[in-house]
Parts: C-alpha cells; structure tokens; sequence
C-alpha cells in the first residue's frame, strides 16, 4: 500500500475508534428521562392523596363523631412529623448506603444530595434526581406509620401517638425497609420480592397497630354499647381516594415510566375490584346482604394484597390474589378479631396485616412464569414461598417487638391513654378544643 493510502487507512481507523469510544461513553451516561421524573412527581402526589384525605377520611367516618376530628388531625400531624423525620434522618438510615440492616449516617439532613445527584432506578444506566425518590420514598414513611393510628383510635392521647410515631418509626420502619429495599439489605439479598411495601408498609404497620391495641385496652363500653361509624360516606370517598392514590403507590414503585409500571398500573385495577366482589359475595351469603362498608373495605383489602405482587405477577394472577383477599378478610375483621381478643378499632391487622401476609405469600406462588408471572425459567414456587414467608416472620417479629418497647417507653413517660370522662365525651373537644359538627 502506498505511504498515502497508509496514512489515510490509518486515519479512518482511528476516527472508527474513537467514533466507537465516544458511543460506548455515551452508552454508559447515566440516562434521566423526562417522563420517569414526571411519573415519579405525580406518584408522590397521588401517595399523599391517599393519606390526607385519603386515609384520613377512611378513617374519619368509621368513628364516632366525637371523635372525628382527633382521627383527622391524628393522621395529618404523624404524616407531616414523618415525612421531615425522613429528611432529617430516614432517608440516611435506609438508604444512604450498603448494610444488612441499616444503611449509615453519610447522609444526615440530605448531606451531599444537591439538584445534580442522581439516584438508581431498575435500569443499569436509567437514574433519577435524588431529590425525587427521597420525596416519593417520604410519603411511604409518612402514610405507614399514620396507618398505625386506626388500631387504638377513640382512646389515645394526643402526645401518645406522636411519641410512639417517632420511636417506632426509628427502630422499626427504617430498618425493614433498608433490609426490603436498600443496598445489601438482608431480604432482599435472600431474593425477596415486595414491590411496593407489603412487609415494609401493611403488615409493619398493622403488627404495631395491634400490640398498641393490646397495650392500650379497650376502648369503654366495648362489648357492651353500639358503636358504630359515624358518617360510612366519609370512608367511602376515603376508600376511592385511597384506591386512587394508590396507582402511585404500586405504579409509582417502578420508578420508570415503562411497561412495568402498566403492569403495576393494571393490577392495581384489577386486584380491589375482584376483592370488594368477594368481600360483598362472602357477606351476602353470612348476613343475607352486601354493604357498602364491606365493599370499601374489600377494595382497601385487595389493594393491600396486591401491593407486594403487582410488578410481578400477571392480570389473571391479580384477580385471583384479589379474591382470595377480599374473602379472607372478612374472617380478619370477625373471626380473627375475636381471637386476638383486641380491640382493633378501625381492623388494622384485619384488613392491612391479614391481607399484607396472603399478598406478600401469593407472590411467591404468581410471580411463577407458568402462571402469568413474570419470574425467570428457574423460578421455584417452593423456594420463593419460603423467601415471601422468611420476609413476613421478620417483620412480623421485628415490628411487633419495636413496638411493645415504644408503647412502654411512652406510657412511662407521656402515658397512653385518656382518662374514662374524657373518652366518653370524646377526643375532639378534649384533646383539640374544637367539634367537627356543632349542635
């Protein structure tokens, strides 16, 4: 080859190369999609729509209404409480770094996090800014720990759940949701699949709901006088705005505007409409008719059961997960309850804990390829059965044990309960000064 053509072959070789280099850099580039963001924004929107008013509504109208307000505040102060808690420490302690347990202290009061800090998302090179998951991830805390709350309403002090919010949400909270979902977290090195919180948010929160309703007693005359919700539209418009809050609770999960978050999307459909069916079916047939209140709680109860599933298992697997929920549940509110022999007032463990515990072990069972899901080749119904049970038995004990310390810690210190007079005239006046309907 003639000097000249040397010079020239050797030149486009090197332009070829460096042509190659330049795409695999630009391969390699963390990559923030527009549409991820914006899908993460309106998911931390909807979040917060489910618990104020959401949640707060739910809850609101199924007590009475002397007590309806003390819910309503109740449910606003723990989430706003919680949701700068996490800023100032939670996030740190649950995702601020690798642990089995608990992340570190690197990030206290958002240190380092600036409006060019990108955090991870499923996809290798696909990042988000970090200012965003820490909100997204925020008002999970918040709703979570508000959850609580129903378990032992019409009887606490005011300064009693905002105490025991703290602790629990400290040594309970944080650490199942770094070993659920951090960096070398211990279940979700065991391969444990909890999409959107059904061992971090439903049953951690509905486990401390009981043993605060153990702790705290029953509320005065129970056994012995009606007592019934107030206002059953309040919590049917709470139980839609929970519904609809909480597509950006699953779908959100994906933190990628992609197929996977239409799976999440469509399951969360799917799954609280087959259980507010079975839950009507299973009362129509043991009291002759299908309430509204029943139906409400069925969707509340097939949205909890779909929670953990709904990134990987199919529709079909979805319906069936729902079913067996909103059925299921009914025993949860009636049979259970009467077995655990607590006064759970608004059916915390009934409807989140039972129905966390069935979501978070179907997973196991429909995320197998041969049944809709979408679990790899060597999936094993077995294996994975145990992982899902292993996750619930941790949390179940680390949540329950978290929280019999705090409600020990609060009773010696604020103290838990209000006195008799002060409970039958009702928390709204007493504990606030103010009614929510005037005469």
């Amino acid at each position: 080859m003639p000097f000249a053509g040397l010079l020239v072959a050797t030149a486009a070789q090197a332009q070829d190369g460096l042509a190659q280099a330049a795409d695999a850099a630009a391969a390699a580039a963390p990559i923030v999609d527009k549409g991820d963001v914006a899908w993460l924004m309106v998911s931390t929107l909807l979040v917060v729509l489910m618990t104020i008013p959401g949640l707060a509504l739910f809850y609101g109208g199924l007590v009475r209404a002397k007590n309806v307000l003390s819910v309503l505040m109740q449910v606003t102060a723990v989430f706003s409480v919680i949701v700068l808690l996490w800023a100032i420490y939670g996030y740190s302690l649950a995702f601020g770094g690798e642990g089995l347990i608990i992340a570190g202290f690197d990030k206290l009061f958002l240190a380092g996090v600036t409006p060019d800090s990108l955090a991870d998302t499923f996809t290798d090179n696909v990042k988000l800014p970090e200012y965003v998951f820490i909100a997204f991830q925020a008002t999970f805390a918040g709703i979570t720990t508000a959850l609580i709350v129903g378990s032992f309403a019409e009887r606490i002090k005011f300064s009693a759940v905002l105490l025991f919010s703290v602790l629990w949400f400290t040594f309970a909270y944080l650490p199942i949701a770094h070993m659920v979902w951090g960096a070398g977290g211990y279940l979700l090195g065991h391969g444990a699949l909890d999409f959107a919180g059904g061992t971090v948010v439903h049953i951690n929160a509905a486990v401390a709901g009981l043993v605060g309703a153990w702790m705290i007693g029953k509320r005065t005359g129970y056994g012995r006088e009606a007592i019934k919700p107030h206002n059953l539209t309040f919590t049917m418009v709470g139980a839609a705005l929970l519904w609809v809050g909480w597509f950006g609770f699953n779908a959100g999960s994906n933190l990628e505007a992609t197929s996977g978050a239409a799976l999440a999307f469509l399951n969360t459909l799917l799954a609280p409409a087959a259980a507010a069916l079975s839950w009507s079916a299973v009362e129509a047939i043991t009291k002759g008719k299908p309430s509204m209140l029943g139906a409400a709680s069925g969707v509340v109860a097939g949205l909890v059961a779909i929670t953990p599933a709904c990134g990987s298992v199919g529709p079909m697997g979805a319906i069936l997960i729902g079913l067996i929920a909103g059925a299921l549940c009914v025993w949860g509110v009636t049979g259970l309850k009467r077995l655990l022999n607590a006064d759970d007032s608004l059916d915390v463990f009934g409807v989140h804990g039972l129905g966390g515990i069935i979501g978070a072990i179907l997973t196991g069972v429909f995320t197998a390829p041969g049944l809709g899901g979408t679990g790899g080749d060597d999936f094993s119904i077995g294996a994975q059965v145990w992982v899902q049970t292993l996750g619930v038995l941790i949390t179940i004990g680390w949540s329950g044990l978290v929280a019999l310390v705090a409600f020990f810690i609060v009773k010696a210190t604020v103290g838990l309960r209000v006195n008799e007079e002060t409970e039958r005239e009702g928390l709204d006046i007493n504990s606030h000064g103010e009614s929510a309907y005037e005469s």
